[in-house]
């Protein structure tokens, strides 16, 4: 099941609009993917840092996050100044950490967590139903829309049959272990579970037609037209602006 604990808010990030935060946030992250020099990306971090305190997001869930890419980060602290040619930095016994992989290391860093945290504060403080319904808005593909609105509707039933399957093998006394017995059943409960949902599916799409679905959700969310919203994408952009500037107009 989806997980929503930033939707929930009353701040200043929480009241603009969706859509206006769908788009400066994919066009924030489609500039600092871009930008190599370390300025830019300093001024990236720093940015999305004050939205995700302007959104008074709970610190340690957004640590819970960002732990997930602190894996990933490590790795490439580990690997990139071993294996990028250049110039030695640091010398520590035999092994020599390379100038620029560590260089490209904190670039790497740098965007990650940018881009990270921005999402995190402007598009991880709406409803799932909030972001299909703003993404139709914007004319994204209907399909993908939809595909985004029926998973989070039903994701949960795949996570009960799950649960039922589990409780059930542990009732006959299964225990897992590393044993050929052991991977027949897990393939066994995949089955299942892929036989399930097929058979849920088929029925929920003839309780839809039931009720006249025709393939075509009514959207009848309201975004009003704030002028903080425009307000907020006006400075947003300006600041969009700047980074690029910083990165391309020197």
């Amino acid at each position: 099941m989806f997980e929503e604990p930033f939707a929930n808010g009353d701040s200043f990030i929480h009241r603009i609009d969706p859509r206006h935060r769908i788009v400066g946030a994919v066009t924030f992250s489609f500039i600092v993917a871009l930008s190599d020099r370390f300025s830019p990306l300093i001024i990236a971090v720093v940015i999305s840092l004050i939205l995700a305190i302007a959104a008074r997001l709970n610190p340690r869930a957004v640590m819970r996050r960002l732990t997930v890419v602190f894996g990933f980060l490590m790795l490439i602290w580990l690997v990139l100044p071993l294996t990028v040619d250049g110039p030695a930095w640091i010398r520590i016994g035999p092994i020599a950490l390379n100038r620029p992989g560590i260089i490209l290391a904190a670039r790497i860093t740098l965007k990650v967590l940018a881009i990270l945290v921005m999402f995190t504060a402007l598009v991880a403080t709406m409803p799932l139903t909030a972001l299909g319904h703003a993404l139709h808005r914007l004319m994204v593909s209907k399909k993908i829309v939809y595909l985004i609105l029926m998973t989070q509707r039903y994701i949960h039933l795949l996570e009960n049959e799950y649960q039922r399957t589990i409780r059930a093998l542990r009732m006959r006394g299964f225990n897992p272990r590393t044993s050929l017995h052991t991977y027949k059943t897990y393939a066994y409960l995949i089955g299942m579970l892929f036989v399930r949902s097929l058979a849920r599916a088929e029925r929920i799409e003839w309780a839809m037609r039931c009720r006249g679905f025709n393939g075509r959700f009514y959207d009848l969310a309201v975004f009003p037209s704030l002028k903080t919203s425009w307000r907020f994408s006006g400075v947003l952009g300006l600041i969009i602006i700047v980074i690029a500037i910083l990165e391309w107009g020197t």
